[in-house]
């Protein structure tokens, strides 16, 4: 009897692998630990086995362990975590406030404690993605350092000369002593099963990040740490502490932070102002305000904004960047202090005392508008993943005091984010008509007061249409991607905030009514990577200066069009 059931597809294979995984560490945090090679932890690797994400590159190869893969890990671990046998997950518990100096990885803020040894604790404030995400990282990390074990034996299952002489080459590192750089390299390509060059060029990455360790001692540890639990040794945990397991899901974060924002508004009377939410990195709403006023004299009347933000990159500039910041603090910019635990920068930009006269010549504004109605501007640093939600969905609350409820006027908000594009390069710029929540029936539909016209003629390539949230960007792989590509969702980017905002918002706008219904949207995104293009993916490094041209491009525009009052709306007499 002919079968007529179609096989699944690769795409299909991997989305369902995705699902299995947040499923399964779902399970796992509710439950409150596991043993990453317990019955548990093997279900997250063999998910992951089968998704072979593109930013782990060569994980399912049983051999050659993933270099570049493995510093995009260690950049967003705390340094040291490689040596830790425990590993366990906290809420903000007045761990700040004790001795214990935190580790903060700078492309995953979050204060980290080697409380002894063998363990670390790992502070979770931004919500379940930020679990999902770490979860996710550390699985390919305990893949990486099965493979590295497994390269330690020989073939009669003795340990490697290799091995024994690499103890010896990290004992050196730890006590600076010096050692021959390319007989180590040697040394180490065997054990990593990668070739001489490879090695070499992976162990300079490495040592080129002070927030990480060198890449002899990752190896060592990670294979040590494998090589102990498969002896009996003792097993690596993973656990959950219950005060977390309590506050995530609550917006427990999410509501310090909103608050502290409103109260600022309060204590300023700036709560019957009109307000405009900016999601963006701080640096450049700052920057194309004040930068030119402030650096004038060292430059010529001409130089463009996306000019300042380039010296301003450079890392002996920083002198300038504090002169931009004391400047702005005397001239109409209030930076709040993070108080919550989110980790997410709020500056507040007063436009009536703003020295709009002195700003460059590239920042339009109007005049008579700005005195009518008095914009303030409220920017925050970037959420994360499911974070957008409870940050927006808090922030658009009325503010109760003293038994009083106040709705905030929210004119406009406006994200602009960094995102993976599917057609097209790094740098380039996407504009969104809807957001498809990845693996789910949620699809926001929205009217972006952005459309692609708005950035072209400017040298990059503009694309614009639905753009996927994804649950996770590590755990993306080409099938499902050229998936939303070529079907007919015809997805242009993906990214990890977009489908939460909108969530918050139409909540806000068309439910609870707790905001306008006229709120003014403004979306647009710059391609940090293509993850369709092998080596254009995050793992092969951030944009650099690259990205400094579409960040201004797009930020230039968002302040277009909060300062200036749209022809159709303006007053005839």
């Amino acid at each position: 009897m002919p079968s007529f059931i179609t096989p699944r597809t690769r795409a299909q294979e991997s989305s369902a692998a995705i699902q299995r995984l947040y499923i399964a560490m779902r399970h796992l945090f509710i439950r409150g630990g596991y043993k990453p090679l317990g019955v548990s932890g093997e279900a997250m690797i063999e998910a992951l086995m089968v998704l072979r994400p593109e930013i782990y590159g060569s994980i399912s190869d049983p051999e050659r362990v993933e270099l570049e893969g493995l510093l995009y890990v260690f950049q967003r671990l705390p340094k040291g975590i490689e040596q830790c046998r425990y590993i366990k997950l906290i809420s903000r518990e007045g761990l700040e406030k004790s001795g214990f100096t935190p580790i903060v990885p700078p492309k995953r803020r979050r204060n980290c404690y080697h409380v002894d040894q063998e363990e670390m604790f790992i502070e979770m404030t931004r919500g379940r993605s930020d679990i999902y995400d770490i979860l996710t990282h550390l699985t390919f990390m305990f893949v990486e350092a099965e493979k590295i074990r497994r390269n330690s034996d020989d073939y009669r299952d003795h340990k490697r000369r290799e091995w024994q002489l690499l103890e010896e080459i990290v004992r050196k590192e730890e006590n600076e002593e010096p050692f021959n750089i390319e007989v180590a390299y040697t040394y180490l390509s065997t054990l990593l099963g990668r070739t001489y060059e490879e090695t070499a060029i992976a162990c300079q990455r490495f040592e080129a990040d002070p927030h990480v360790n060198s890449l002899f001692r990752i190896t060592y540890w990670l294979g040590r740490l494998s090589i102990e639990e498969e002896q009996g040794d003792g097993d690596r945990e993973i656990t959950f502490s219950s005060a977390l397991r309590e506050r995530i899901g609550h917006h427990y974060y999410g509501e310090l932070w909103a608050a502290h924002i409103k109260r600022t508004l309060q204590q300023n009377g700036w709560l019957d102002r009109p307000l405009h939410i900016i999601s963006a990195n701080p640096h450049s709403v700052m920057n194309s305000f004040y930068a030119y006023p402030a650096l004038k004299k060292h430059f010529n009347d001409q130089i463009a904004i996306e000019d300042l933000a380039r010296e301003l990159s450079v890392e002996e500039h920083s002198a300038w960047r504090q002169k931009v910041e004391t400047y702005a603090m005397q001239n109409g910019m209030v930076q709040l202090e993070d108080i919550s635990g989110t980790n997410i920068t709020v500056q507040l930009f007063d436009t009536t005392v703003m020295p709009f006269a002195k700003m460059s010549p590239e920042l339009k504004w109007d005049k008579t508008y700005l005195e009518r109605e008095k914009p303030l501007i409220i920017m925050m640093d970037y959420a994360f993943g499911e974070q957008a939600y409870e940050t927006m969905d808090e922030l658009l609350k009325p503010f109760e005091s003293s038994g009083k409820s106040t709705v905030l006027k929210v004119a406009s908000i406006s994200v602009m984010g960094k995102a993976g594009i599917l057609e097209g390069d790094k740098g380039d710029i996407m504009v969104p008509t809807a957001h498809i929540f990845e693996g789910t029936a949620d699809n926001y539909p929205l009217q972006n007061d952005f459309h692609s016209a708005d950035f072209a003629g400017k040298g990059l390539e503009v694309c614009e249409g639905p753009m996927i949230t994804v649950l996770g960007t590590s755990l993306q792989n080409k099938d499902v991607l050229e998936y939303f590509l070529h079907s007919s969702w015809k997805a242009v980017g993906l990214e990890m905030e977009g489908a939460h905002y909108q969530k918050a918002i139409q909540a806000a706008s068309k439910i609870r009514s707790s905001i306008s219904g006229d709120v003014v949207l403004r979306y647009a995104y710059y391609a940090s990577d293509n993850p369709l293009l092998t080596g254009h993916t995050l793992a092969s490094g951030s944009l650099g200066l690259d990205g400094v041209k579409p960040t201004y491009l797009i930020t230039l525009k968002i302040l277009e069009r909060i300062l200036c009052e749209e022809p159709s709306k303006k007053v005839t007499k």
